[in-house]
């Protein structure tokens, strides 16, 4: 007999690869290093946006410079986990307009391993900390499996 334990936010951040990078990519653009001592949980904290949450965000107005942030930071979790995961060096693009609209693309050499189209991006996040980490999770895997099946185009 099994029984399945949901984890706490705590341990899923500290067993998913894809979160542990994505604290980590959200410290390095931490120029004051408020988000030294904070514990990885509460760093990725913004990152969560229940739907009741969303509603009330207005896509009317500018994307702000910490939406930005978190959405550039996803991103750059996902290149830099695939570099792990393959040794091959990823760029990431991000196109985001003033309205919320735009693209996230992840380069490897001419390869583009992964590509997301950004519509209000004002209220980017997910509604769990379980949800977060499989999505970046799905990107990465998605990401690796195109990156290693083309590898002579994402090396050049």
């Amino acid at each position: 007999m099994t029984t399945e334990t949901a984890l706490t936010n705590e341990e899923l951040v500290k067993t998913t690869p894809y979160l542990q990078e994505l604290a980590r990519q959200m410290r390095a653009q931490d120029g004051y290093g408020t988000f030294r001592t904070w514990s990885d949980e509460l760093v990725l904290k913004p990152f969560i946006v229940s739907k009741e949450q969303k509603r009330k965000i207005s896509v009317d107005g500018d994307v702000d410079p910490v939406t930005k942030l978190r959405v550039a930071s996803f991103y750059r979790a996902v290149a830099a986990r695939v570099e792990q995961e393959t040794g091959l060096l990823c760029q990431v693009v991000i196109d985001l307009s003033h309205e919320g609209f735009g693209w996230a693309l992840v380069f490897s050499g001419r390869l583009l391993v992964t590509a997301r189209t950004l519509r209000d991006a004002q209220r980017f996040g997910f509604d769990s900390f379980e949800k977060l980490a499989a999505e970046g999770e799905k990107l990465v895997t998605s990401a690796v499996e195109l990156a290693t099946r083309h590898r002579d185009v994402a090396k050049i």
